[in-house]
């Protein structure tokens, strides 16, 4: 019987299996960063316990860091600064290397994996952060952890992993111009449930991925875990290789085909079984909102809220809104473009095309934070920046900003705030914020707008 994608990296990583089904797995890469991973690193030296190999272990400050323009603050976290001071002591301490804030290279964690080539092909690797498995969308295998597993992976390069079950998502059917992947991983987690992948890895397949570019499938893996998984993982293909190819991490160029022949072998057999296969036509997914306080509370932007039902009482409470009317035509209060999901140069320039020559809705408090350094001078050498600025957007330093709250940045109490992150928890955009997640593209035009608006009708 054939393997799945999922099988062969596992078995290429297996120190030892076990009678339950788990594995000892080794780890190839640890990525931290300062909200969780300066909790590790502290609890290394206070223990006295040794990181096996430093040379593998990558730090970057990103969640609590002020990203206004030019960092005036540091952090706007209330406590914030002894997490930044503590991941500078100790990587420092313990020889590691950090992408600090005056770093030409700091960015989000998931961002600058990829973009430094430390997230690579067929490797293991793992960050005290949900979104790892952001990194499946290069056929890398991996998850987030919790700070213990953390400290065990930097002492001993490995971790015990339960069995998973295995769950084939297909991508089918003729993709329309303006849909994209945040679109369709929106849509699914919306049809099928936020709890739908529980116990699984998501292996997302199809033509619809192959025609996909890197930055796109690094948009849907990275919302595998709302889709309560293990992680989310796309076979590498041709345009993998090309995109990791020469980066600083990246195998060196006398390495790099031996590198991409192992990469190629990569992929699910065709004999192989899934315990759930699941095709999905994309043709017929149109661009799609979340609406309420969970990423399944999810609509096509022209469609209607659900209807009334007690089990939803307390989430129509919290965002204000009436069971059974169309999400289109809603005010919103603000707009953020940015996050591990969808701060990218693609994601920028996509945003920015609907942005030149116009204006953002009066009323609108709009922010744009690229997801690096490198993405935001990439952005400001293509001049995108400036149409950002000229579109009435705030044009930030990089990091995760109004993603995440943690008594930082964040927007007004009771703002109906359309976004570009991941999640759509209460309070977390701030106390009281009224999150709808979205694409890019759906997020600038709704706020030239000044409501939630159908992208379809300027890019149709």
């Amino acid at each position: 019987m054939g393997q799945t994608l999922y099988q062969k990296l596992r078995a290429a990583h297996n120190v030892r299996s076990f009678d339950d089904g788990s594995s000892l797995i080794y780890i190839d890469r640890i990525m931290l960063h300062e909200r969780t991973g300066s909790i590790a690193l502290s609890n290394m030296i206070d223990e006295g316990r040794k990181i096996m190999a430093p040379d593998m272990v990558f730090s970057t400050i990103d969640h609590i860091v002020d990203t206004q323009p030019g960092r005036p603050n540091g952090t706007r976290m209330p406590g914030g600064q002894v997490f930044i001071d503590e991941m500078r002591r100790t990587t420092r301490e313990l020889g590691l290397r950090l992408f600090d804030t005056t770093d030409a290279h700091q960015g989000i964690v998931h961002v600058i994996a990829p973009e430094q080539g430390i997230a690579l092909p067929g490797i293991t690797m793992v960050c005290p952060d949900s979104h790892t498995c952001t990194l499946g969308g290069l056929g890398a295998l991996a998850w987030g952890i919790g700070s213990t597993d953390c400290e065990h992976a930097l002492a001993t390069r490995t971790l015990r992993i339960t069995a998973h079950k295995q769950m084939r998502i297909t991508l089918e059917g003729d993709r329309p111009k303006w849909l994209t992947a945040k679109d369709i991983i929106i849509h699914l987690i919306g049809r099928f449930g936020a709890g739908f992948g529980a116990g699984h890895v998501i292996e997302f397949a199809g033509p619809a991925i192959k025609s996909m570019e890197v930055e796109e499938r690094l948009t849907l893996c990275n919302m595998g875990v709302e889709f309560a998984a293990f992680t989310a993982l796309i076979a590498p293909d041709a345009k993998t290789f090309e995109y990791v190819r020469g980066r600083p991490f990246s195998p060196k160029p006398e390495y790099t085909a031996d590198a991409e022949a192992q990469w190629a072998a990569l992929v699910s057999d065709v004999d192989a079984t899934f315990d759930t296969d699941i095709k999905v036509d994309i043709s017929r997914i149109a661009p799609t909102i979340t609406w309420g306080t969970s990423p399944e509370h999810a609509v096509a932007i022209d469609g209607d809220l659900p209807q009334a039902d007690p089990s939803l009482d307390e989430v129509y409470r919290y965002v204000d809104l009436n069971a059974g009317k169309p999400m289109l035509g809603q005010p919103i209060d603000g707009a953020f473009i940015g996050s591990c999901t969808n701060s990218r140069l693609s994601d920028l320039r996509r945003a920015a095309d609907l942005l030149r020559r116009q204006h953002v809705a009066k009323g609108v408090r709009a922010i744009c934070a690229p997801g690096s350094m490198a993405v935001k001078r990439a952005a400001e050498a293509e001049g995108l920046d400036k149409v950002f600025r000229a579109a009435g957007f705030e044009w930030h330093e990089a990091g995760c900003a109004f993603c995440f709250y943690a008594g930082g940045e964040t927007f007004a109490p009771g703002a109906r705030v359309l976004s570009s992150t991941n999640r759509n928890f209460e309070g977390r955009q701030g106390p009281g914020v009224r999150t709808h997640i979205a694409s890019p593209e759906t997020v600038a035009w709704s706020a030239i707008n000044g409501c939630i608006s159908d992208v379809r009708k300027a890019l149709s």
